[in-house]
């Protein structure tokens, strides 16, 4: 913000130069700007005055001005329940005394950070270039590790993240659509991008954490793998196979015995790995399903399942590259700059879509009018140390009832299925009513499902 000032005052004080001035930014316009050149219909014309002045003149111009004036609409998909997780305000990714220094630095980027996002947090990364914004988000994210303290994120979270030169996550798949290119990313059952975090790469001490002998029932084993989870209690337990041994032998493990075992990077990896397919599973990886995601974010079919990536714009790639990220259904979004390349009407619909996103968002950008729309809370990143304003008071979020995440997919044959909301939670008068009539169905020799016999 800061180097946008100093900005604004160097053009005002210029006398004798002209500026032709590119931005998506109406407030930096209104400031700088005497004149307007709009172009429209393949016309240029000159509008005396600054952008509010234009926009009196030209009313159907209003989306340059505000971004709630946007003509398009874009949607981004549901997140999706996370267990234990019952109020949006819950923490579910938290930096604790987090400090992080490049090893050839003199001194740290950030020392000493404490913050938490939550399903209803609206964020805003602030600072001057160089303070250190993105290595935070990095740290956040899992893209790097912290040099001391802790990041901490619920099991099943999933997390889109848009690096702040955006194209970097498609420059080595140009040749193929954008259709194609999501395509390829999940096919695996995860995303592709997330394999390649250091959080996710094996270490030195984990791989000699796998070479220990452990004592089980008497006999000496090494970890194999994991390769189940199933919950307990508040946490959860992990079914190991151990090495040599055939699948009777498995044995389930609590996740604090496993991380005391030093095996923490095997328990996060098939955590990533559940979370992932939770948020794959109902919606089949098929050209229409990805055809229609790309279309919810404003690329068109001609463009999404019939074109090159090469051969787009700035702006469709900026598409293509959102789409990617959030295939996945995640609960919170982080954006790195993600206002560059975008016109104004798909700045707003990218706005209106966030601001209705059900998890959590966390942005950096310079772009003042699209943060001071979206972000009640604010992290100023300077110095060393992040500054936190805004932040919600804790316990006073809303209260989450298990949302519907589509009313309809497409299975990988074409064909449509609907999907069931979930159920209403019965009291107990109505299960016992519910009971009483199963078992007179049954007297009367009528069938009964196995569905029914459960849930009796």
């Amino acid at each position: 913000m800061l180097n946008v000032a100093w900005l604004e005052k160097y053009l005002t004080g210029l006398s004798t130069v002209t500026s032709i001035i590119v931005s998506h930014d109406s407030g930096f316009l209104d400031r700088v700007c005497s004149d307007v050149i709009h172009y429209a219909n393949r016309k240029l014309k000159i509008y005396k005055g600054n952008l509010t002045e234009f926009v009196k003149q030209v009313p159907e111009a209003a989306s340059y001005y505000s971004l709630e004036e946007t003509v398009q609409k874009w949607t981004l998909p549901e997140p999706g329940f996370l267990e234990g997780i019952k109020s949006k305000d819950r923490a579910i990714l938290k930096m604790h005394n987090m400090t992080f220094q490049y090893p050839t630095a003199d001194k740290p980027t950030i020392s000493n950070v404490s913050l938490q996002v939550s399903l209803s947090s609206r964020v805003g990364c602030l600072g001057a270039n160089g303070a250190g914004k993105s290595t935070l988000i990095k740290v956040l994210t899992g893209e790097t590790e912290p040099t001391e303290g802790t990041v901490w994120k619920h099991p099943n979270l999933r997390i889109a993240y848009v690096a702040q030169h955006a194209f970097h996550h498609i420059e080595q798949h140009l040749d193929k659509t954008p259709n194609e290119y999501i395509q390829w990313r999940y096919a695996v059952g995860e995303d592709r991008e997330a394999l390649q975090k250091v959080t996710r790469q094996e270490t030195e001490e984990d791989k000699a954490a796998k070479e220990k002998v452990h004592l089980v029932d008497g006999e000496k084993l090494k970890v194999e793998k994991l390769i189940a989870r199933r919950k307990l209690k508040k946490d959860y337990e992990y079914e190991v196979q151990w090495a040599g041994k055939g699948p009777e032998k498995n044995t389930w493990i609590t996740r604090d015995d496993l991380c005391d075992m030093g095996l923490e990077r095997m328990v996060q990896d098939l955590d990533a790995k559940e979370a992932a397919r939770a948020g794959l599973m109902l919606r089949p990886l098929t050209k229409a399903n990805v055809e229609k995601h790309l279309g919810a974010l404003g690329l068109e079919a001609e463009f999404a399942t019939h074109a090159h990536m090469r051969g787009l714009s700035g702006g469709q790639k900026v598409k293509v590259v959102l789409a990617a990220c959030t295939w996945n259904q995640p609960h919170i979004i982080v954006l790195d700059e993600p206002t560059n390349y975008l016109d104004r009407d798909s700045l707003g619909a990218l706005a209106a879509a966030l601001k209705d996103f059900g998890g959590g968002l966390v942005v950096i950008s310079h772009h003042n009018e699209f943060v001071s729309h979206l972000c009640t809370e604010k992290w100023m990143v300077g110095g060393g140390v992040v500054e936190i304003t805004g932040a919600p008071q804790v316990g006073r979020g809303e209260k989450l009832e298990a949302k519907l995440q589509a009313d309809e997919v497409v299975d990988a044959f074409g064909n449509t299925i609907k999907v069931k909301g979930p159920k209403k939670k019965l009291s107990r008068k109505e299960q016992k009513a519910k009971a009483k009539e199963r078992a007179a169905r049954k007297e009367r020799g009528e069938e009964v499902s196995t569905t029914e016999e459960e849930e009796e």
